[in-house]
Formats: structure tokens, C-alpha cells, sequence
């Protein structure tokens, strides 16, 4: 079985890539601690010619929150953080404007506040970690926390990093190697911070500009429009960003333009490439499926707390795209393109662009994607998601 549904998707990415839907791209696919899939197609950079193989890291926007939330759930694990503990605890600066009574829960489910970066913080801040985490400080929260949800683009990481680095007094990409990469021998496949020495080793992102006609890319389920930049990293295109609600449970525009759709220009700079940013992270679809493989089998988080990641935490319509969102901690629930009577509880972050991983307790399936052109839908990783189900059609 293993031979054919590695054959069948290969033989989907050789189509996308010959046809002109997709330049550069990577599945993986794991259950059980076995390899299904290990799959690549195209090329990293055009300009060269230079081939995609398995181990060529890609930057990924917000499927790097997968890597981000199980450091999360790490630290809690190892006794660092608690799920019901204070932000304030270890960050006391957080608690003005009535965020005092935020805790790490209400951060790892969307429900903080703080889903937006303050005005202040434009793209080319986004590496001066001090000066984020202070601007997030001091923000006034859009709701009190825990009363409602919303996506938090590049907040995100920002929250759970410096929480991080208060607990343990290291940096994300520090704690990233030593307990994660490390450990699985996934060393330069999922990174913050990627070292001057790796940049060449990396594809290149492109976007055709006549598939991002003005508005943010699709967000197939709520919570994958994802965290990125817009085309041309317009970072003072926002003036509508301060809307208030018209009351149908949605802010308008509440994300800056950056924030809420992929740039590849943003994502091949050098400066955010080399920067502790991990709401977005540059990853193999490989690193992200061991990583993924290793939680499902307890031996990552330990065998109860992928039960926690696959439990519903806080359901509700997201303020900032106006659709349903499922969050269990840490990661939205459900799989793309799930039907209702699924009952998926599949948990997993897609990137703006059509990238996409997630962990799946009910069939034990890690499955990632990662590409290279950037389009504002997960066809893509849908046709592939689609071939791989009707391939393990039937008992395990």
C-alpha cells in the first residue's frame, strides 16, 4: 500500500507542476511512526533551476504555528508554563487595559484580544523582539479576554515566544532546536531564525500578482487567511484597520494588509528570514510531519496531551473574518475541507499561500505540504488530501 500512495501522489505534484499550477512542492506523510509519503516535485528557485528535494527548507507563513504551539505545549509538559496560568504572572507589564486577567489558554486559543499588531509595528520591526513584546504590552485588547475569538496573525507567536523566554530565559529558536529538531534528527527542516549559513539552501516563494486581485487570500475555515504579508509589504495601507464591529460578530479590516495576506517578497527578505518570528517559520513538509507523527504517538507531549490538542476549546464566530472557529489549544479543529459529519478532530495550521500540515488522532495520520507559488487557496493541498483518503480507504 505504501508503494501506491506514494505513486499516486507523486503523480499528482508532477501534474501540478507540469501543468503551471504550482512551481516548487513537498508532502509528507506519516502514521504510526511509518513514512507513506515522502514526495517532491519541481523546483526551489526558478532562477537557477536548482531541484526541490525533500530536505529544501520553505518558508511557510502560519503553517509555522503548528511548530510555535507544540513548543507551547512542551513547556507546558516540563512544567514551564500552565495552561490557567496568569500572563501576568511572568509578564507583568501585560496587564494593563484590563489584559490581567489573560492566561496562557486564552493566548493558545485566540481569545486574548490581541489579534492585530499595534499600529506602531510595521513589517520591518518585526525582527526587534524587545520592541514588539513591549508594543503588545501596552495595547489596549479589542475584547476582554476569553469573551470572544479571533484569529491573531503575527501576534501569536509573539505572545507564546516571549512567554517562553521569561520561563525558561531562552529564545523560541533556541528552545525549537534543543527540543524538538534536535531530538527528532530534524536539524534545519523547521526553524525561527534561520542562520546565515542556511539561506542559500532555501526555495525561493513567488506569486503571480493576477491571482491576489486586491483582497486577502481565501480563508477556507476561518483561521487560513493567514498571518502574512501583502504583495507589495504596503505596511500604511490600514487606515480602515480600527473599524469597530457593525455588529454582526466581525471587526472590519482588524488586520493590516501585511498581516493578512502572504508576500513573497516578504518571505524570501533575509531580515525576516534570519529573525525570531514565530507565528511564521521556514520548514520541510518532512519536519513538520515527523513532528507532528512523534505528538500523535505521546512521544513528543507525552501519551495524554494530544487528547488536549484534539478537545474543543472555544467555539465561536471569529472577529476578524466573521466565520465559525473551532479552536482547541494551541490549533484550530478540524481538518480542511472535513465534512460536518466527520467530526473531524484533526488539529493543524494552514499557510497563506496553500501550505498545510496537520496531526490527526482519529486515523494517526501527520500529513504536511509546503510550496513554493503562493495563491490564495489550498487546492492544492485538497487534491492531495483527497488522494491520500481514498487510498487508506478501509480499516487500518
Amino acid at each position: 500500500m505504501m508503494d501506491e500512495i506514494q505513486t499516486a501522489i507523486q503523480r499528482r505534484l508532477d501534474a501540478l507542476v507540469a501543468g503551471g499550477a504550482e512551481t516548487g512542492l513537498q508532502v509528507a506523510v506519516y502514521r504510526d511512526g511509518e513514512q507513506l509519503v515522502d514526495a517532491v516535485a519541481g523546483t526551489a528557485d526558478p532562477a537557477t533551476g536548482r531541484a526541490m528535494t525533500s530536505g529544501t527548507p520553505v518558508f511557510s507563513f502560519s503553517t509555522g504555528k503548528n511548530v510555535v504551539a507544540t513548543l507551547a505545549h512542551l513547556l507546558v509538559t516540563r512544567g514551564y508554563l500552565d495552561d490557567a496560568g496568569p500572563v501576568t504572572d511572568l509578564w507583568p507589564e501585560f496587564g494593563v487595559h484590563g489584559k490581567d486577567t489573560a492566561t496562557l489558554r486564552h493566548v493558545l486559543t485566540h481569545t486574548v484580544g490581541l489579534p492585530a499588531m499595534p499600529r506602531e509595528i510595521t513589517p520591518d520591526r518585526l525582527p526587534d523582539w524587545s520592541g514588539v513584546c513591549e508594543s503588545l504590552a501596552a495595547a489596549e485588547p479589542r475584547w476582554r479576554p476569553g469573551a470572544a475569538v479571533g484569529y491573531h496573525s503575527y501576534t501569536f507567536g509573539y505572545l507564546v515566544g516571549e512567554l517562553a523566554r521569561r520561563a525558561t530565559g531562552r529564545p523560541v529558536h533556541e528552545l525549537l532546536r534543543e527540543w524538538i529538531t534536535a531530538p527528532l534528527g530534524l536539524e534545519g527542516q523547521l526553524s525561527f531564525a534561520v542562520p546565515q549559513e542556511s539561506l542559500p539552501r532555501l526555495a525561493r516563494l513567488e506569486q503571480q500578482s493576477w491571482q491576489w486581485p486586491g483582497g486577502a487570500g481565501d480563508a477556507a475555515s476561518g483561521a487560513d487567511a493567514d498571518s502574512d504579508a501583502d504583495a507589495d509589504n504596503d505596511a500604511d495601507a490600514d487606515s480602515d484597520a480600527d473599524a469597530d464591529s457593525d455588529g454582526d460578530g466581525k471587526d472590519d479590516a482588524i488586520l493590516a494588509p501585511w498581516e493578512s495576506r502572504p508576500s513573497a517578497r516578504l518571505g524570501n527578505d533575509e531580515h525576516i528570514l534570519r529573525a525570531d518570528i514565530p507565528s511564521v517559520a521556514t520548514v520541510t513538509a518532512r519536519g513538520l510531519a515527523v513532528m507532528f507523527d512523534a505528538v500523535l504517538r505521546g512521544e513528543l507531549l507525552g501519551d495524554a496531551r494530544p487528547s488536549v490538542l484534539s478537545s474543543l476549546a472555544f467555539e465561536g464566530t471569529d472577529r476578524v473574518f466573521g466565520t465559525p472557529a473551532r479552536m482547541a489549544p494551541g490549533f484550530p479543529l478540524g481538518r480542511i475541507g472535513a465534512p460536518a459529519e466527520e467530526n473531524s478532530v484533526a488539529f493543524g495550521w494552514p499557510g497563506g499561500g496553500g501550505s498545510y500540515a496537520f496531526a490527526d488522532p482519529a486515523s494517526g495520520i501527520a500529513f504536511a505540504l509546503t510550496k513554493t507559488r503562493l495563491v490564495p487557496n489550498f487546492d492544492t493541498a485538497l487534491s492531495v488530501m483527497t488522494i491520500l483518503a481514498d487510498q487508506l480507504a478501509g480499516p487500518r
